[in-house]
């Protein structure tokens, strides 16, 4: 026998604890003292063989019933009870994980990727497809519906899917019997693995389709219409449902993510739905001020220059930025004001200004 302690105490459990209690709790101390998680540590390798002796015990309703009378030596050599737990009892991890193989359970939880539910079904969901899409920062204004073309996985039309060639069926699988999973037992360890044959479908194709070769898939170019909501930003990922690839054996297709590219091929800077621009401006007009035109993305617009402007003064042009998504509400466009000086002057323009700087005190 490979321990003498208490096997309640092991388990971390109650002696009145019900079956559900004792699976629930050994479930929990196997997932983390299995030697799988705890590769060249002894003591979690000695602990593990501890909670399976103690499971294997009071898990059985006879042997837990002599374990509680006559305690470990019930189980010794010659006691006249029961065979003891290294002679050769056994228990099935897929009843103690609930029908899911316990290879299965621990790949879920330590990266070996899906349990072997999701890998029996015949029908599996196709993948995700992604497309990418070049827009203007003009082309954001307002909502645009774009035909594009993808490359993805569609059901073969010669054999609608099925993957088999026309009029023959797919049989059962011989290695799994139909169940797409094979079991090994070593020792009191039973492990439920995918079928190597169908790979977890149940079934075989003995006649495959030529056009797809038994796979039920091609892959070929699609038109797919998607919606561009005005307003949307650079790197924006917009989601297709149900447009991606094909599932296998009529499972349903993967969806199709579009990631947006914008081009900013404008004068502007783009924050969020404002727009911030730079607006040259001459000294006259800095004096004076009055109604002048600006670009925006949608054409040119007027706005007011107040009088004596100075330069870094910002002129608010409203709702003529970006769309906010959904709301459709346009934020502003900001002019920062710069005021231009000539670097050449005709000669009546140098008479002119010479002529101002002297009433300003200036000497030239």
């Amino acid at each position: 026998m490979a321990t003498s302690k208490d096997y309640y105490e092991i388990l971390g459990i109650q002696r009145g604890a019900s079956e559900e209690e004792i699976k629930k709790a050994f479930r929990q101390l196997a997932m983390k003292y299995h030697p799988d998680r705890n590769q060249g540590d002894k003591i979690a390798e000695e602990k593990f063989k501890e909670l399976s002796e103690a499971y294997e015990i009071l898990s059985n309703p006879e042997k837990r019933k002599m374990y509680d009378q006559f305690g470990h030596s019930a189980f010794s050599q010659g006691a006249g009870g029961p065979q003891g737990p290294q002679g050769g009892g056994s228990f099935d991890f897929d009843d103690i994980f609930g029908g899911t193989g316990f290879e299965d359970i621990f790949n879920t939880f330590f990266g070996g990727g899906t349990s072997r539910r999701t890998r029996t079904r015949t029908t599996a969901r196709g993948s995700d497809i992604r497309a990418d899409i070049n827009l203007d920062l003009s082309d954001v204004l307002t909502d645009k519906n774009l035909k594009i073309k993808v490359r993805r996985n569609d059901s073969c039309e010669v054999c609608h899917g099925t993957g088999s060639r026309s009029g023959s069926r797919s049989s059962t699988c011989s290695t799994c019997g139909g169940r797409g999973s094979v079991r090994t037992t070593q020792g009191f360890f039973s492990i439920s693995t995918t079928c190597p044959t169908c790979h977890g479908a149940g079934t075989v194709i003995s006649d495959p389709c030529s056009n797809c070769r038994g796979s039920g898939i091609n892959e070929k170019d699609s038109f797919i219409n998607v919606k561009i909501p005005a307003g949307v930003d650079d790197g924006v990922r917009l989601r297709v449902s149900d447009e991606g690839d094909s599932g296998r054996n009529g499972g349903p297709r993967g969806d199709l993510y579009v990631l947006i590219h914008i081009r900013n091929n404008t004068s502007f800077e783009r924050r969020g739905t404002d727009l911030y621009g730079k607006l040259k401006i001459s000294f006259p007009r800095a004096v004076f001020g009055g109604q002048i035109e600006v670009e925006s993305l949608d054409g040119s617009k007027r706005v007011s220059i107040p009088s004596g402007v100075q330069s870094g003064h910002q002129i608010r042009l409203k709702n003529e930025g970006i769309p906010e998504i959904r709301s459709k509400v346009r934020g502003d466009i900001y002019y920062e004001v710069t005021i231009d000086v000539p670097k050449t002057l005709k000669q009546k323009e140098k008479e002119i200004l010479k002529e101002y700087g002297k009433l300003m005190g200036e000497s030239f």
